[in-house]
């Protein structure tokens, strides 16, 4: 070969040398992927309530029922930065508290009723009011209850006189997947944030039974108990696919794939939700067989029932809601007004406490709110009678600490423990007599109703003017 043949070789070669230098000294940079992560719309609401400031309170010669099964006679207790400080038959307090002498009275942590439409059924009762029920369809896991809640409602001061500190919000229950509820603190405000209780986990509001049939049986179904049950199993596997979507997603993107997050869907965000434990199920169900049928369901697609509300037929199965862990939110005597409310029993929430199920006193009425701890009286004297020996400090769970787990908050209250919200009602007297009364009642400590000062009662802006008997505005 020539001179010129090499020089010809040499220049075609050098643009190809050249590339081969340039990538050997730059490797290939990969683009990085921008994750979209779904815990980012996990609470985009978040609670504003504020702990109001006050001084310590020191109540003493209390009778304390702690919430947990145990009495205090003649006890006390001290309320200081918004927290339960100490406990027991005798308490230091600082020089600047306020002390209280609870001769002749009672103390227990505050009722929380864990089953409440208050906000989304206002007072007034009017169709333009009616924010509880999206009868759109079966299936509406995509609605959340705090979006319909009027804090205006007068229902919460009323509560808030009969000792009720905490509440669960729920949807109605015309629906399989009735959307998502919330739990608010008492204390009346501007805002439905400003209520929100900080940290307490969203639970859905789920039915089985008539009301699902009823409303839908002449609108494409479900009309049949059976159709219901294929409802909530549709429902779980389409929630399933969307989990395996997110997971492929989040995998893919994890390894630096090019990918492309899947589109957002607030009913299946939901439904996930329950799936992975974090929204618990709160499930209005009537009769035993359809309890026991929800929770087969719940065994097939591996998430928990927290809580069947209403219940009415709990005590025939007491022992698989034990076995199950699962909770029994019942009325005292509320029976016959249904079909499936027919074989109800006055003794339904004793028996089921008796076979070490977590039994539950609930609501479910803006007037029984008002006096849930003569619903648990009445629940307890019936055991009585029926020779279900319970103490009534052990019956004060039906009330708070037992609501409080069904409710994710029993770490923050439901108990007089030191460390916990100071969430306190002192009683007049026994407050499983009907002549008893809340006369104080203690929100992270601050006094947030007294019976004696009318004037400071918290009044709605919607009712000022307007004075109804035994009201003060």
């Amino acid at each position: 070969m020539g001179n010129k043949s090499r020089v010809v070789l040499l220049i075609a070669f050098l643009p190809l040398l050249v590339l081969s230098a340039c990538s050997n000294d730059k490797p290939e940079q990969k683009e990085d992927v921008q994750k979209v992560d779904l815990s980012q719309f996990k609470n985009p609401f978040p609670s504003t309530y504020q702990v109001i400031d006050s001084a310590p309170v020191v109540i003493t010669n209390v009778t304390i029922l702690d919430g947990l099964g145990n009495k205090i006679e003649e006890g006390a207790i001290l309320l200081s930065d918004g927290k339960i400080q100490s406990i027991g038959d005798s308490v230091s307090a600082p020089s600047d508290a306020i002390e209280i002498d609870g001769t002749g009275k009672w103390l227990t942590p505050g009722i929380i009723d864990n089953h409440s439409h208050l906000g989304v059924y206002p007072s007034p009762d009017t169709d333009s009011h009616s924010d509880g029920n999206e009868v759109t369809g079966p299936v509406t896991a995509e609605v959340w209850a705090e979006h319909s809640i009027w804090p205006q409602d007068p229902g919460f001061q009323r509560a808030l006189s009969g000792g009720v500190t905490s509440l669960q919000i729920l949807p109605g229950s015309a629906n399989l997947f009735g959307g998502r509820s919330i739990v608010v603190k008492n204390l009346p405000n501007r805002t439905m944030q400003d209520m929100k209780f900080p940290d307490a986990p969203y639970g859905i509001k789920m039915a089985c039974g008539e009301n699902p049939k009823r409303v839908y049986g002449r609108r494409g179904g479900p009309m049949t108990r059976m159709a219901n049950v294929a409802g909530y199993r549709k429902a779980w596997i389409d929630a399933q696919e969307y989990q395996k979507k997110w997971q492929s997603y989040s995998d893919d993107a994890d390894a630096g794939k090019d990918t492309k997050a899947p589109k957002r869907d607030l009913r299946l965000e939901t439904l996930a939700g329950v799936l992975e434990g974090e929204i618990l199920v709160h499930m209005h169900c009537y009769r035993a067989d359809e309890m026991v049928v929800m929770m087969d369901v719940m065994k097939e697609f591996n998430y928990q029932i927290g809580t069947f509300h209403h219940a009415v037929e709990a005590y025939k199965i007491s022992d698989k809601l034990a076995g199950n862990n699962v909770c029994s939110a019942m009325w005292a005597d509320w029976w016959g007004f249904k079909m499936e409310a027919y074989d109800g029993i006055r003794e339904n929430v004793p028996m089921v406490h008796n076979a070490g199920a977590c039994a539950i006193v609930h609501s479910d009425s803006d007037i029984g709110i008002q006096r849930l701890n003569q619903e648990a009286a009445k629940a307890w004297s019936d055991g009585q009678r029926a020779g279900i020996d319970i103490s009534q400090a052990e019956a004060w769970r039906w009330l708070s600490a037992n609501p409080a787990k069904s409710l994710g908050i029993f770490d923050q209250t439901g108990s007089l423990e030191i460390g916990k919200n100071a969430d306190v009602v002192l009683w007049s007297a026994d407050p499983f007599s009907t002549y008893s009364q809340a006369e104080k009642v203690f929100i992270d400590g601050a006094m947030v109703f007294d019976r004696s000062q009318p004037e400071s009662w918290p009044v709605s802006d919607f009712e000022v003017g307007q004075i109804a008997s035994g009201d003060a505005k």
